[in-house]
């Protein structure tokens, strides 16, 4: 739904609200009206009023934010924002995380950390708030060591909803940089005591398809995908709740970077990749060919005028010829076993 017409049900909802207020009274006028009116009614009125009225201003001093998004016109709404921003000084969270994810929707990625960078020194917790998006920044650039020291600083750092997944985008980040033994610890950590489903599954998916490959101990490694797949698949049943949860968390800027791999892991998780034996029927074996024994030399005799019915008779003896209609039977055949 357009933000434009979110705002005329909202406001249409609140009129309606403050006129059942105003006229219910009156259709059930008693003695205590007055007072009824002077401490309930009228309060609340004024109160669904003021609310009215905050929402009208709060859409029209966002018109053209809103606007830009809706239309999703990415460069335009980076250059609105950086007026906001860099000339008039307003690190505002919301409009900081907007225009890096903006940033991040057309690949500028050196313009985040500019961002970050300008952020750090006006406003450092606009950063704590929004560390996932700026860590997302260095891991879709590849650089992949900067982005698992960003995140190293970050573990215990801002809200507490995105620890576990700055923990997960430390595992990656390490993980993509080929450092398997770091990695290793913080998926199997995050797969059996993490509480967000999909951190979980994720988790248990790199270290099957993954870090078992390269771990020291790839038993114990397996042991825990397992097990972090066992809590999923008890927690969610099966893969179409796997996606309604990821489609929860889709307009994420972090959930929607790593969607791909969200996807595979739930088949994963919800598939049984054991292949089940296919029988096979064994090979018709083609019936050897005898090879020719040289004929014994013919005596010789008077010429006599050859037939036609002597060529065929003749053909037909020797053991070099195979006429046609038994060459085309044993294509036939040899056809027929395949």
């Amino acid at each position: 739904m357009k933000f434009k017409h979110l705002i005329i049900v909202f406001s249409i909802i609140i009129i309606f609200i403050v006129l059942i207020t105003a006229l219910l009274p009156l259709l059930t006028a008693g003695p205590g009206f007055a007072v009824n009116f002077r401490f309930f009614t009228l309060p609340l009125m004024i109160v669904m009023i003021l609310l009215l009225v905050s929402l009208s201003i709060f859409f029209l001093l966002n018109y053209r934010l809103f606007s830009l998004l809706e239309r999703e016109d990415w460069p335009a709404l980076s250059y609105y924002l950086e007026e906001k921003i860099f000339v008039k000084g307003r690190y505002n969270s919301r409009k900081v995380r907007i225009l890096a994810g903006s940033y991040l929707v057309i690949s500028d990625y050196p313009s985040v950390l500019k961002l970050e960078s300008k952020a750090q020194i006006a406003k450092p917790s606009v950063i704590h708030k929004n560390a996932l998006i700026f860590g997302s920044a260095r891991v879709l650039s590849g650089n992949h060591k900067d982005a698992a020291a960003f995140f190293k600083s970050y573990l215990d750092k801002g809200k507490v909803k995105n620890r576990q997944w700055i923990h997960w985008y430390y595992g990656f980040s390490l993980l993509l940089g080929g450092n398997f033994n770091m990695a290793e610890p913080e998926f199997m950590s995050l797969a059996v005591s993490s509480p967000d489903p999909l951190i979980t599954g994720l988790s248990a998916y790199f270290l099957h398809s993954s870090l078992a490959k390269y771990s020291l101990k790839p038993e114990e490694c397996r042991l825990v995908a397992q097990n972090g797949r066992s809590r999923i698949v008890k927690a969610l049943v099966n893969e179409y709740n796997w996606k309604k949860e990821a489609d929860k968390m889709g307009t994420e800027i972090h959930v929607s970077i790593v969607r791909k791999y969200i996807d595979e892991a739930g088949e994963w998780l919800f598939t049984d990749k054991t292949p089940t034996p296919v029988i096979i029927p064994p090979p018709v074996e083609k019936p050897p060919r005898k090879s020719p024994t040289p004929p014994a030399e013919p005596k010789r005799k008077a010429a006599t005028p050859k037939s036609t019915a002597s060529k065929q008779q003749k053909s037909s003896d020797s053991p070099y010829v195979i006429s046609d209609m038994q060459y085309k039977l044993e294509s036939s055949q040899l056809k027929t076993s395949k």
